[in-house]
């Protein structure tokens, strides 16, 4: 099956078990992206219905191929596209409004490539840190990346941005409860690892030959007691004593880069 028809086949079937958007998301509201590569990727993604673009004339000259010629734009100065988004979002003038992405459910992602890892966040708030995620995620070929839907970022802007792209291309499964999901990623034959820096392990003797769901807590209060329950093993990075700790998107980087790199 092609990449594209795989992916509108995992978000158009009907999810068996638990996950999806709800309250973290715009719901049937409008999501509005900003910048360049996310828009740009927004646009080039036959799973999103567009309804219209703002853009600057520079800003529409610098994506990658033609709008169709019926494709609602309309034009405008910076100024006017700043009161569309964020404050002080880098727009690089671009805003598209659009619908949000159907629901991805668990299942879903479960049956498919297990080779690929998945990222599950627990209670990851910021936009910026999920979106980098994401972007480090899709790198690295994951299958997926799991948080729970009240602990989450909705889909959005901030996200869309700090995601370059990979919003419309790594599915985002939203559960309701994380350590019943972490189950069933157990169940699914995958090995969960829990990076913590309090961990004795590192990062590279814990991992196995098969399939690895990677989970990360919150920079702060890391990952909840519960969580860390349902994982198989907790591990550490390798990083000096200079530094107390990583960006949780940092970690999520080298921790892809590790499973990867894995004999």
């Amino acid at each position: 099956m092609a990449k594209g028809d795989r992916k509108r086949a995992l978000r158009g079937r009907a999810g068996r078990m638990q996950g999806g958007r709800g309250s973290g998301r715009a719901g049937t509201g409008q999501v509005r992206l900003w910048g360049r590569h996310a828009v740009e990727a927004a646009l080039k993604n036959p799973d999103r219905q567009h309804r219209k673009l703002w853009a600057t004339r520079e800003g529409a000259a610098s994506l990658d191929g033609e709008l169709p010629p019926d494709f609602p734009i309309e034009y405008a100065d910076t100024p006017d596209l700043d009161r569309l988004v964020a404050r002080d979002a880098p727009h690089q003038g671009l805003v598209l409004e659009c619908a949000p992405l159907e629901d991805i459910h668990l299942d879903e992602v479960l049956s498919g490539d297990a080779a690929r890892p998945i990222v599950v966040l627990d209670q990851v708030t910021d936009p910026h840190n999920v979106g980098a995620v994401m972007r480090s995620a899709a790198a690295f070929g994951a299958a997926a990346l799991v948080t729970q839907d009240r602990h989450a970022p909705p889909e959005g802007g901030v996200v869309g941005k700090a995601a370059s792209g990979a919003l419309e291309v790594l599915p985002w499964v939203r559960v309701v409860n994380l350590a019943r999901a972490l189950e069933d990623i157990a169940e699914a034959g995958y090995w969960r690892i829990g990076l913590t820096g309090e961990a004795d392990s590192l990062l590279a003797g814990a991992l196995p030959a098969g399939p690895v769901a990677l989970v990360l807590g919150a920079e702060g209060p890391g990952m909840r007691q519960n969580i860390a329950a349902h994982c198989d093993a907790l591990a550490r990075l390798p990083i000096s004593d200079a530094v107390e700790s990583l960006n949780v998107s940092n970690a999520a980087a080298v921790a892809l880069y590790a499973v990867a790199a894995r004999a």
